[in-house]
C-alpha cells in the first residue's frame, strides 16, 4: 500500500534518468508533468508524417500543390520539437559543450548546474517567455495569417506554442535546480527511494 505522504507509484516519471540527483516532492511532480506532456507531444511526429505524405501525394500525384499543407507541416514540426525540449531537460539529454563536466564529482556537477540554471538559464528563458507572450498577443489582436493567399490563418496558435514550450522548459529547469539543491543542501528534503542496488528502473520510485 502506498503511503499518502508519497506520490503514487503509478505516476512515476519513468522518463527521468538515473543521473544521481535525488528527487524531492515538488520536483517529482514537476518531472512527472513534463514527462507526460513530452510523451503526449511525441505523437505530433505522426501528424507531421501524415501531413508531409499528404502534401507529397497532392503535389506529385494530383498535381495540385497545397501551400496550407506545406505550412501545416512546418508548424507541426516546430510544435513537436519545441514541446519536447522540456522532456530533454528532465532526461538530461540536451547537448553539453563542457567536455570536463563528466569528469566532475556529482556534487560539483550539481553546483555547476544550480548556478547555471539560477543565474543564467532561468532569467534568459523568463525574458523569452515574456517576449513570446507579447508576440502571441499581438498576433491574436491583429489576426495574423500567412502572407501566402492560400496559407494558414490564426498564426497566434503556433506563436502560443512557442511561449508554452519555453514555459515548460523553465519548469523543467526549476525542477532540476530543486534536485540539485536537494543533493547539495538536503533542501527540499529528498524522497525516500527503494531498490535492490542493481540499478533497476524502479530505483527512483518513492518508497511505499
Amino acid at each position: 500500500m502506498t503511503s499518502r505522504q508519497n506520490p503514487p507509484e503509478s505516476a512515476v516519471p519513468h522518463g527521468a534518468p538515473p543521473d544521481g540527483l535525488p528527487q524531492n516532492r515538488l520536483s517529482w511532480w514537476l518531472d512527472h508533468l513534463i514527462v507526460g506532456i513530452g510523451k503526449a507531444a511525441s505523437w505530433l511526429w505522426l501528424a507531421v508524417l501524415a501531413v508531409v505524405l499528404a502534401n507529397v501525394f497532392s503535389r506529385f500525384v494530383m498535381a495540385e500543390g497545397s501551400i496550407a499543407l506545406e505550412e501545416l507541416s512546418w508548424h507541426l514540426f516546430g510544435a513537436a520539437m519545441m514541446l519536447t525540449l522540456a522532456y530533454a531537460v528532465v532526461r538530461d539529454d540536451h547537448v553539453r559543450v563542457d567536455v570536463l563536466h563528466e569528469k566532475f564529482s556529482p556534487r560539483t556537477k550539481a553546483m555547476i548546474d544550480l548556478l547555471g540554471i539560477v543565474f543564467l538559464a532561468l532569467p534568459i528563458i523568463y525574458l523569452m517567455v515574456d517576449s513570446l507572450i507579447s508576440y502571441t498577443w499581438t498576433a491574436y489582436i491583429y489576426d495574423e495569417r500567412s502572407q501566402a493567399p492560400s496559407g494558414l490563418p490564426h498564426r497566434f496558435i503556433f506563436k502560443g506554442v512557442l511561449a508554452l514550450a519555453m514555459t515548460l522548459v523553465m519548469i523543467a529547469l526549476f525542477s532540476r535546480a530543486l534536485r540539485c539543491s536537494t543533493l547539495l543542501f538536503r533542501f527540499p528534503r529528498p524522497l525516500p527511494t527503494r531498490g535492490d542496488g542493481k540499478g533497476d528502473r524502479n530505483d527512483d520510485r518513492p518508497a511505499p
